[in-house]
Parts: structure tokens; sequence; C-alpha cells
């Protein structure tokens, strides 16, 4: 496959692969085969800028989501309950979860396959604590809308240290499991604070996951993009978007110190 294979670009871009795309549609911190797509938000990150990062005391630790053909699935729905949402394979290692146990910080995500692993994480721990069944075809597994339910909510790390004595109990090293959350205006993070991404594509589950995220600003950030344009999708420009609910404050002076 490897020396017969193509570089699986994205359908939106309008031309065959060319041998440039083998390091250009890649990350510096690849390492495992699965992904019929590159992490796009993670493009931007060369190793000049993590060891810019790293001087900066700025911690970094790496999930994988084997990113699947469905992530350019449209969604043709009328009603977002009625669209389908793709199942993807993430792997998180065991002393990852021990250090965003320890974190105390913000947490950013790079991309929104990170986002989504990093909050799948969560709801397994719900599913742990509330001694609910995790495993789908031999699989822990997060349903598309199980994280809309009404139920008790634990502290992150609660639902973290769950999945870290599930892993210990198991004697595994490495969380395997299939995740097909979607994320939309509604959901509620538990895991992360902030996210780099590129600009989306319109009717695409990854503008709902923005929305989610900043709320309303979303269409003045998307307006600005536009007005300046901004380059979209996968080789396009990137962007720090912050969890709305951190400035949702009424005091000023607090507003300005975040």
């Amino acid at each position: 496959m490897h020396s017969a294979g193509h570089v699986p670009l994205p359908p939106y871009i309008k031309r065959v692969d060319e041998k440039s795309d083998k390091t250009r549609y890649q990350t510096v911190f690849a390492r495992f085969d699965g992904s019929v797509a590159a992490p796009t938000a993670g493009l931007h990150f060369t190793n000049d800028v993590l060891t810019s990062l790293s001087q900066k005391n700025v911690a970094t630790s790496f999930v994988t989501l084997h990113v699947g053909a469905g992530t350019f699935k449209p969604v043709k729905a009328e009603l977002m309950q009625e669209h389908e949402m793709h199942s993807e394979f993430i792997e998180v290692d065991h002393e990852l979860i021990e250090e965003l146990i320890e974190h105390t910080g913000p947490v950013v995500a790079v991309g929104t396959t990170s986002l989504r692993t990093l909050e799948s994480l969560y709801w397994l721990g719900v599913k742990l604590i509330e001694k609910q069944k995790i495993f789908n075809n031999d699989l822990p597994f997060v349903d598309q809308w199980e994280v809309y339910e009404e139920r008790k909510h634990p502290a992150k790390n609660d639902a973290l240290k769950a999945v870290l004595d599930f892993l210990n109990s198991h004697n595994i090293n490495k969380l395997v499991a299939k995740t097909q959350i979607i994320i939309a205006p509604g959901y509620d993070f538990k895991m992360i604070d902030g996210l780099v991404t590129n600009f989306h594509q319109p009717s695409s589950t990854l503008l709902l996951l923005v929305a989610a995220l900043v709320g309303d600003n979303w269409k003045r950030i998307y307006n600005y993009a536009l007005s300046n344009d901004f380059r979209f999708l996968s080789y396009g420009d990137g962007s720090l978007l912050w969890k709305a609910s951190l400035f949702h404050t009424t005091n000023a002076k607090d507003t300005m110190k975040q």
C-alpha cells in the first residue's frame, strides 16, 4: 500500500496528489498508520514551533485518533438529530491520563480530532462511574447522542480516575476505543478550554463543533476570516479559539484578566 498507494487528499482538493504532499500533508509528530486524513491543525506545528512552546513552559502531549472517511461526510439532514455521525478509533496512553489529572492549567486541543478524543475520554469515565456497559464489539465505545442525556456530570478528574482504574484493573497501558461523539451547540465541554483549528466549510460537523465552542461568535470569527482572505480547509490558516464560557462573567475586571 505504501509503494502503490496515493496520499488520500481530502475530496475538496481538486488535484491529484504530488510528491510534496507526502511531507506537507503530514504532521511532524505522526507516528502510526491508520488515518485517511491528516489532523490538519497539527500541520501548523513544526519542530521549531514545538521547541519554542517548550521553552515557554507549554507542555505538549499526544493522543491518537484514526481519522475516517466519514469526517468529510456533509450534514445533509434538515435537523441535526437526523445526521448519523461516523465512528473513529482513538488511542490514549496511561501516562497521558495521569498527566491530565495532575495538570492544573488550561488544556488546548490541537485539532478537532484531538478535542473529540479528549472529550470522549471523559464520557467513558462517566460510563464507568455509572457502571454502564462500555463495550461495543469488544471495544469501549462512546455513542453519538449519549453525551446529551440528562445525567450527573462528575468532575473531570473523577472521570479520568475511573478510566485509569479500569486500565489498571485490566493491566492495560493504552486505552483503545471507538467514538461516535458529535459535538454541536448545546454541548457542555468537560476536558478542554481552547482549540487550535483551521477554518471549516459550511454544512460540516466541524463547523458545528466550532459553534458549540465559541457560541454565536463563530459568525463574527468567520466573517472576519472571509473579509480578510483567510485560507480555509486543510492547507489553510489556523485559529486559536477559547471556550465561550471562559468569558461569561458580569465583572468587567474579571473579563479583562481573562
